[in-house]
C-alpha cells in the first residue's frame, strides 16, 4: 500500500465530473494535488475544494490534446511542488450522436483529447517517473472500454484504444523490470456534468445509461487503485461488473440487446442541452460546474461490489473460515 498523503498526485480533467470528485478525495486524505484542465473558474473552485478537505492544491491550465502543453505542466508541477508519485488521467470530451452524424474534425477532437490526452499524459509521466524507477498512472477506464454502445461510437473507440495502449505499456514496464505500476479502473454510469456541456446532436436531452453512480463513488475508486496498484484493473459498480461478464459471455446476445434498448435508455424526456459544449473550448471558464450533474435524486452514492472488491482478501478468507466451520459442524453432526 502506498498512501497518497503528502504525495504530489496529478488528476487531468480536475476542474468538474469524476476528475472533480477525485480530487476532492485526495484532499481529503491529506495529498498535494496538482490539478490540470482548461476552465479556469473550475479549476480555482476544486482548488479551494482540496483545501476545504485537507488537502494543498495548485492549477495547471492545460489542454491535455496538445502534447507540449502537457509537458510543460509537469515539468512546473515538479520544480512548483516536488517529485510527481501518481498520475491520474480523467480528462475527455465527445459527440452525442449517430456516427454518420459526427464530422471528422469532431471525430478527431474528441480522440485528440480523449485518447491522445491519456497518451500524452502516460509519457509525460513516465519520463519523469523512470529515472526515480517509482510511480503509479491510473487511467481512468469504463465498461465502455469493452462495451461499445450506440450514439458513443467516439467515446467508445477512445476507451478502447486506451484499454490496448495501457495494455501495451503495462507489458513494457513489466519486460523492464520496473518500479512503475499502471493500473486501470473501469466506470459504471456517473452523474456528473458531461451530459450538459458533452456536444450532443440528439433531439433529446443525454442521460448516463441507469444504474447511475455519483462521482464519488467512482472517486474512491480510483484513489484506492492508487493507493494499491498492483492489480491490473479495477472494476467499480455492479453494472459494470454485469456488462463486462455479459460480453465475455455472449457478445452477439449484448449486440442485439442493445440495438432495441440502447438509444432509448440514453435520452430523456426534456428538451436538449442549451448549445454548451466543450469540445473545443473549456465549458466551465466563467461558470463553476462541481461534480455532479443534473441526476442527482436516480444516483446511488454507495456501491457494495466497490466495497467488496476492495476487501477481495478479508472476505475471501473469511468466507473460506466460515466454510470450513461449516464442513468441520457437519462432520462432528454425523458422529
Amino acid at each position: 500500500m502506498a498512501p497518497v498523503r503528502g504525495q504530489v498526485v496529478v488528476v487531468t480533467g480536475a476542474s468538474g465530473g469524476v476528475g472533480r470528485a477525485v480530487v476532492r478525495e485526495l484532499g481529503a486524505r491529506g495529498a498535494q494535488v496538482a490539478l490540470i484542465a482548461r476552465g479556469t473558474t473550475g479549476l480555482g473552485a476544486a482548488a479551494v475544494d482540496v483545501g476545504a478537505a485537507g488537502g494543498v492544491a495548485k492549477v495547471y491550465e492545460a489542454d491535455m490534446a496538445e502534447y507540449e502543453q502537457v509537458r510543460e505542466a509537469a515539468a512546473r508541477i515538479e520544480a512548483e511542488m516536488g517529485p510527481i508519485a501518481v498520475w491520474i488521467n480523467c480528462a475527455f470530451s465527445s459527440v452525442f450522436a449517430k456516427f454518420t452524424d459526427i464530422s471528422p474534425e469532431e471525430y478527431a477532437r474528441t480522440t485528440a483529447v480523449t485518447y491522445l490526452g491519456y497518451v500524452w499524459g502516460t509519457k509525460v509521466a513516465l519520463d519523469l517517473m523512470k529515472p526515480r524507477n517509482a510511480g503509479t498512472i491510473v487511467q481512468t477506464g469504463s465498461a465502455l472500454a469493452k462495451r461499445g454502445i450506440p450514439l458513443q461510437s467516439a467515446y467508445c473507440g477512445a476507451k478502447h484504444a486506451i484499454q490496448g495502449f495501457t495494455e501495451s505499456v503495462r507489458t513494457e514496464l513489466m519486460a523492464d523490470g520496473s518500479g512503475i505500476d499502471i493500473t486501470v479502473v473501469q466506470l459504471p454510469a456517473v452523474n456528473t456534468p458531461q451530459f450538459e456541456w458533452v456536444r450532443s446532436k440528439l433531439r433529446r436531452h443525454p442521460q448516463p445509461v441507469p444504474p447511475i453512480y455519483q462521482p464519488e463513488v467512482a472517486a474512491r475508486g480510483i484513489v484506492h487503485a492508487a493507493e494499491h496498484p498492483e492489480r491490473k484493473e479495477y472494476w467499480v459498480g455492479a453494472s459494470t461488473v454485469a456488462t463486462l461478464l455479459a460480453q465475455k459471455a455472449a457478445p452477439a446476445l449484448v449486440d442485439r440487446y442493445l440495438a432495441r434498448t440502447g438509444i432509448t435508455s440514453q435520452l430523456t424526456d426534456e428538451e436538449p442541452p442549451t448549445g454548451v459544449s466543450n469540445l473545443w473550448e473549456p465549458a466551465d471558464e466563467d461558470t463553476d460546474y462541481g461534480a455532479h450533474g443534473t441526476f442527482d435524486r436516480r444516483s446511488h452514492g454507495h456501491s457494495p461490489q466497490l466495497w467488496l472488491s476492495q476487501h477481495r482478501r478479508p472476505v475471501l478468507l473469511s468466507l473460506a473460515g466460515a466454510l470450513t466451520a461449516a464442513a468441520v459442524a457437519a462432520r462432528l453432526a454425523r458422529r
